[in-house]
């Protein structure tokens, strides 16, 4: 019996067997270009695991002729790389450079990743980097500006059955699944080529006397977890769209959002911060109670703990999604405190300081204030900025929810100013 697993005995040797990356492999495509030319450049593969960056490394390598060097930036140190160049400069010696495979490269810190930079500057290395973090973020500038960035994307739900054909052809045998359950096995992989066929290798070893239903598949095969990572660029294109989800009036894609955040790890409590931030930002005056039900969803959370809190949780959610929305108070705030940097020390208008001290009264503090309460509509219109600064707008309601009522006041109070004049 074969031990090698199934996933490396169908690694595809050619770019013409590579299941899906069609933006970069087929007739006029990057990289089937490089291969067809014998001539590489330096790149960095960023992409899910399972979507076959280190398979791509490996035939390119191969159809260029060039030797093939793999190191795994978890288990290499600088003795390592120091090898490796060596070796690559002995070699580029005899007329060839060298194809360095560097998996998760974002794991060297950024002294290591420099000390490529004159390998690959003069040809003695073509590197090619694998990375599931965002380069942009990940890698040093210096070095992303010498190698073209590839985006490999996760394998379709048809990538995947075709994977499973060939699986099928390969082991000479149907495997023994209801089309429900291989449905489902397809989606447990979630775009994985490497986790699909480790999965598809588990039922091709079982002796069944009955197809398996979808019902049973999970008695069998563990699903894979989703891709998260809480301190890395999956958390945030997760909340960036969680947020947008929530701004854009969709409770639909908002609970999704929230929903796939929880599935990975994420702390309810972190999820529940954003939406209170959310509140103020994106819905503010236009729904006074946006805010109230956010931090009475979050103090039920903290209440009662998971999973019976998330409820409240996805209650003012749902809420916040629905609310209308204003950033009024978001545009409000900045404008106000730019103007209070730039104006300095300026005193309050005189009249609306208090006088507790015979020296202040004489001084005119207090003189002129009018009691708003005592004028007929409860508004005395005086100035309230320094004498030194033209009155400001910084708030701006919208014509939405309660805002709509606050413009009306606004405007009002306006007009009474106005004729005060």
């Amino acid at each position: 019996m074969n031990k090698t697993p199934l996933a490396e005995r169908l690694r595809p040797q050619a770019l013409t067997d590579v299941i899906g990356q069609r933006h970069l492999i087929g007739p006029g495509k990057p990289l089937s270009r490089m291969a067809d030319n014998k001539h590489l450049h330096s790149m960095i593969f960023w992409g899910p695991p399972g979507t076959g960056k280190t398979t791509l490394a490996h035939i390119l390598a191969t159809a260029c002729d060039i030797p093939f060097v793999s190191l795994s930036a978890i288990f290499s140190g600088v003795a390592d790389l120091r090898k490796v160049f060596e070796e690559a400069k002995r070699t580029f010696e005899k007329g060839s450079s060298t194809l360095l495979f560097v998996d998760e490269i974002h794991r060297f810190n950024r002294a290591q990743q420099d000390s490529f930079l004159p390998y690959v500057e003069k040809g003695i290395i073509t590197l090619v980097g694998a990375t599931t973090e965002n380069p942009s973020f990940e890698l040093n500038g210096a070095l992303l500006s010498r190698c073209q960035v590839f985006i490999l994307n996760r394998l379709s739900a048809e990538d995947l059955e075709e994977i499973f054909g060939r699986a099928e052809t390969y082991l000479g045998k149907k495997l023994p699944l209801t089309p429900e359950a291989k449905t489902l096995l397809i989606e447990m992989a979630d775009g994985d080529a490497r986790a699909f066929l480790n999965l598809v290798e588990v039922i091709a070893e079982e002796t069944l006397s009955n197809p398996l239903e979808a019902s049973e598949l999970a008695d069998f095969v563990t699903k894979r977890a989703p891709l998260y990572d809480k301190a890395q660029e999956g958390h945030y294109n997760l909340i960036s769209a969680l947020h947008k989800s929530l701004r854009g009036s969709d409770p639909d894609a908002a609970l999704y959002w929230f929903a796939r955040m929880l599935e990975g790890g994420e702390d309810p409590l972190y999820i529940g911060r954003r939406m209170i931030r959310f509140a103020s930002e994106d819905v503010g005056l236009a729904d006074p109670q946006a805010l109230v039900q956010t931090l009475a969803g979050v103090d039920a959370y903290e209440r009662l703990g998971s999973p019976e809190g998330e409820l409240a949780l996805a209650q003012a959610l749902v809420y916040l999604a629905t609310a209308p929305k204003s950033n009024a108070l978001y545009v409000a705030y900045p404008q106000a405190l730019k103007e209070a940097r730039a104006s300095g020390s300026l005193m309050p208008p005189k009249h609306i300081l208090n006088a507790p001290t015979k020296l202040m009264k004489k001084e005119g503090y207090g003189t002129g204030y009018i009691y708003d309460h005592d004028t007929p509509e409860g508004f005395s219109g005086q100035n309230y900025f320094p004498e030194e600064m033209s009155r400001k707008v910084f708030y701006k309601p919208a014509e939405r929810g309660f805002e709509r009522d606050i413009k009306k006041r606004l405007l009002y109070w306006q007009k009474l100013r106005e004729k005060q004049k």
